[in-house]
């Protein structure tokens, strides 16, 4: 568990990530700003999330600095352009700090816009970024807290449902493939002709939805043997029971 592995998780995952990682730093009041259970969310006024930070002065008094956060999943450098929102609200609404956090990094336009801006505004508020070596740091020995989101090496479940659906597909092809064959053969007897056209259409839909080639005749019966095997696996990970390979 050296490193952070987040590029398996979606943008929800991540700002949910940046939720709790929050609340596991002892930050306080942390509200995510998301709305809505769906992948897209309504606008979130400039962050997703808001969260409180708890400071003591030195005679022992005690105040709340609050946080705007705008959790940014880019597997490339994040732009300067998905900032500004982030500091048009700060600006309007004057939190204490501005907090990026990035699942990779701010691309070198973005770092040369947050210094010109501060340069230029001085705003009154504090801009901060953390990146991925910020994460790390900062979750090197949170064991517990890195398996509650498998990002400590373990795949995530985004990367377990992608892989599922991939073996789900070559097991049905291949079975619509045989199917096919021995209907030709007469086999099998010969289906309504909607049938038969609905099934050619959905396995060209499947094979379109990948990169040319991947979805194609199983090779040798090992082949087989692994692909059901990998299907099997993937569903018994996600609640399913062994050896589950209807399609």
């Amino acid at each position: 568990m050296s490193k952070l592995e987040l590029d398996g998780l979606d943008e929800t995952d991540f700002e949910e990530f940046c939720f709790e990682l929050l609340h596991e730093l002892g930050f306080v009041n942390v509200d995510w700003r998301k709305g809505t259970g769906l992948n897209s969310s309504p606008a979130d006024s400039g962050r997703d999330i808001v969260a409180q930070w708890e400071r003591t002065d030195v005679d022992g008094s005690k105040h709340l600095e609050t946080w705007f956060i705008e959790c940014k999943h880019h597997k490339r450098g994040v732009p300067p352009e998905k900032l500004q929102g982030l500091l048009s609200w700060a600006s309007a609404e004057r939190p204490n700090t501005a907090l990026v956090i990035a699942s990779n990094f701010l691309s070198n336009p973005a770092k040369d816009y947050l210094r010109d801006y501060e340069l230029n505004n001085r705003p009154p508020f504090r801009i901060k970024y953390w990146e991925r070596p910020q994460l790390n740091r900062l979750t090197r020995d949170k064991r517990e807290f890195l398996e509650r989101f498998m990002v400590g090496g373990v795949r995530t479940q985004a990367e377990i449902l992608v892989a599922e659906q991939e073996f789900f597909d070559r097991v049905w092809h291949e079975r619509h493939l045989l199917l096919m064959a021995r209907v030709e053969d007469g086999e099998d007897p010969l289906p309504p002709p909607d049938i038969i056209q609905g099934a050619k259409e959905a396995a060209e839909r499947v094979r379109a939805s990948y990169p040319p080639g991947k979805i194609r005749p199983v090779e040798d019966d090992f082949e087989w043997g692994m692909w059901s095997g990998k299907l099997s696996a993937l569903r018994w990970v996600l609640g399913a029971e062994w050896d589950f390979l209807d399609t």
